[in-house]
């Protein structure tokens, strides 16, 4: 299975593992630091990387914000200019 295959394989204590107690416990902390520096290692990692993810995030919000605000000014202009043209037929055509 993926666990299986991605669990760390720590010394586990066999049969005859009693005269050797103090080696195995040795072995089997040392195992353990190693593993806990690794995950520290990986949290690291993966908290570098959302934190360059969030920087991006935020970059093309800011970039989406602009272009927001610009497509706004242009229908506010359009709005403007359409106004405008209505105006100038009604007047046209009551001078007519």
């Amino acid at each position: 299975t993926i666990i299986s295959a991605t669990a760390p394989a720590f010394t586990k204590k066999g049969a005859d593992a009693t005269p050797n107690q103090a080696q195995l416990l040795q072995k089997q902390i040392s195992e353990l630091q190693s593993a806990a520096s690794q995950n520290a290692r990986h949290v690291k990692e993966l908290a570098e990387q959302l934190q360059s993810t969030v920087a991006a995030i935020e970059q093309a919000a800011l970039v989406a914000e602009a272009k927001h605000q610009r497509a706004w000014r242009v229908s506010l202009a359009a709005l403007a200019i359409s106004a405008i043209s209505l105006c100038a037929v009604v007047l046209h055509v009551l001078i007519l």
